[in-house]
């Protein structure tokens, strides 16, 4: 269904209503939105870009070589809005935790009541950040929040989103879900025209941009702002008294919207968040479109013009939960068929099915189907195995892989096993798993891989290593069949994942499968999803180690700030 187009010299928008129960003018195809007339105050329990107002007293995690080291990649957020319910704030907190698996470094909420932005961020997971004393401090029908994950250094909490930041017009809260390639040419533009930053998330530039916007009315600043950012992006924002939901022309993270019983908006990056809080799925927000929630209804606006959407397949892979509905497609749905695939493609005579949970369970239970193998539970995952651990003096191999993965002697002694997994990345984990499969027993431990190799960094939005670093880059399959002491090893083809997908195959990004960018970074290095090491105050961008991934290499460098 087309779009109708807006223009960003003007104040007067053309809107689509037909897609929605709620009109905003049943009289009028389109409106004037009138400019703010006083600056909105908002309040902060956190840090935030432009405020410093109170901060909280939740301690930091411990550095990285404490915490358990996880071989996958790691998705960056999850974002969730909801406009007109009168406990806004509570069906943030439960569909954040909806949401927990996609970030649990931090998680924040920002609610409006009388005109007041309300802020209150944490470190740590959503139930270690909100408790019911601090969720009666965000009363309001119109709510944001944010679950976050940092990928180097520390989680910062002046990191941890929603943002708020006030300007000459009033004040905006901010949710970002995505990576923004073209944030350092951006940021320097800003610091050279006098904007400060206060840390060092690609998403407080969205903010300056909409500060800094000659756009009238809000909307329009949005617009001129995300003309300006190239990469992902799915983002919320909330003023006095609207809702906004952003999603980029190339639709590379998932944003869906929902409606409750009462009539309320929902948008959330899963469908399982909506499912939790009974919320009704409507659709998604469409790739380049900007959707506006306030009294007068539910308007839908077209941003820019959109190329074909490149949407992430690695959420059908492994960020999303299987029981959500992403860009269109059951995530089970496809789960079930990559390990039917797998079992079709790659057969190994075995006598047993199992699982790296949770993620390759689904992947497993339809490879066990369609082998006629039975589905055991061979290795059983621990879930309260936090971020740190005290490691015992004497060495212990392998120590990190036992506290989180049991073997189950018992199904593993002197079987064939297949083992099923989503991904591997370095490969050191997945060694790890095939030395605790056959110190339990296992006769024979034949991997099989759910998605295809992985051989380029993602830019948009996933934490994924340098190329480099990324064993199917440095290896062939034999090579790293070998390397984790398997007895077989397959990969999902890459023509049979694009044909399973028939034809919606063009509308997935696999660039992480293929190098094959659908939006060339333009500068010698990319941002790094989530943190750098320090703060972000101390020293220069290109003197922060560890938070930034070299580009392409036939990229030329790009001089940034005009110097």
């Amino acid at each position: 269904m087309a779009l109708s187009t807006l223009s960003s010299s003007s104040s007067t928008l053309s809107l689509n209503t037909s897609l929605f129960n709620k009109p905003l003018n049943p009289k009028s195809s389109s409106f004037t939105l009138p400019r703010p007339r006083h600056k909105t105050p908002f309040l902060a329990a956190a840090n935030n870009p432009i405020s410093d107002i109170v901060l909280s007293d939740t301690p930091y995690p411990q550095s990285e070589s404490e915490t358990l080291y996880d071989d996958k990649p790691r998705e960056e957020c999850g974002v969730v809005g909801i406009y007109g319910d009168p406990e806004a704030s509570r069906l943030c907190y439960l569909a954040l935790h909806a949401l927990q698996h996609r970030g649990q470094e931090g998680a924040g909420i920002v609610a409006v009541n009388n005109n007041v932005l309300q802020s209150i961020t944490g470190v740590g997971l959503v139930s270690d950040v909100f408790n019911e004393t601090k969720l009666d401090q965000l009363p309001g029908s119109l709510a944001i929040g944010h679950v976050r994950y940092s990928t180097a250094g520390q989680s910062m909490l002046k990191n941890v989103q929603p943002f708020v930041a006030g300007y000459r017009f009033g004040s905006v809260g901010v949710a970002h879900n995505g990576n923004l390639v073209n944030y350092g040419t951006l940021r320097a533009e800003l610091e050279e025209c006098g904007s400060i930053f206060n840390t060092t998330s690609d998403t407080e530039v969205v903010l300056h941009l909409i500060a800094t916007s000659k756009q009238r009315p809000f909307i329009l600043r949005i617009v001129d702002a995300c003309e300006k950012i190239e990469g992902a992006y799915s983002i919320v924002f909330v003023t006095e008294d609207k809702l906004v939901a952003v999603r980029d022309p190339h639709g590379f993270r998932p944003l869906v919207m929902g409606r409750r019983a009462n009539g309320a908006v929902v948008f959330a990056s899963e469908t399982c968040a909506l499912d939790l809080i009974e919320a009704t799925y409507e659709r998604e927000v469409f790739p380049g479109e900007v959707i506006v929630v306030d009294k007068e209804g539910v308007q839908s606006l077209c941003l820019m013009s959109h190329p074909q959407p490149k949407q992430c397949i690695f959420e059908h892979i492994y960020f999303a939960l299987p029981n959500s509905v992403v860009f269109g497609r059951s995530v089970y749905d496809s789960r079930r068929q990559f390990g039917e695939i797998l079992a079709t493609e790659s057969p190994v005579d075995c006598d047993v099915v199992i699982a790296v949970p949770d993620s390759g369970v689904v992947a497993a239970l339809g490879y066990a189907a369609k082998a006629g193998v039975p589905f055991q539970q061979g290795l059983i995952r621990s879930h309260y195995v936090g971020r740190t651990f005290i490691e015992p003096s004497q060495k212990i191999r392998d120590f990190g892989v036992k506290l989180k993965l049991s073997p189950v002697r018992a199904v593993l002694e002197g079987k064939r096993v297949v083992v099923v997994d989503d991904s591997i990345v370095r490969g050191t984990t997945s060694s790890k798993i095939v030395r605790l499969l056959k110190e339990a027993g296992a006769k024979e431990v034949h991997m099989r891989i759910a998605s295809p190799p992985i051989i380029g960094s993602c830019y948009y939005g996933v934490d994924t290593p340098s190329s480099e670093e990324l064993i199917s880059n440095r290896m062939n399959v034999e090579e790293i069949r070998k390397f984790i002491g398997s007895d077989s090893l397959a990969f999902l083809p890459f023509d049979s994942l694009t044909g399973l997908l028939g034809n919606e195959s063009p509308n997935f990004c696999y660039a992480c499968f293929s190098g094959n960018y659908p939006i060339e970074p333009k500068e010698l290095k990319v941002k790094r999803v989530g943190d750098f090491v320090d703060d972000g105050l101390n020293g220069s961008l290109e003197s922060i180690d560890g938070g930034w991934v070299q580009a392409n290499r036939n990229i030329k460098e790009v001089k940034v700030g005009g110097t």
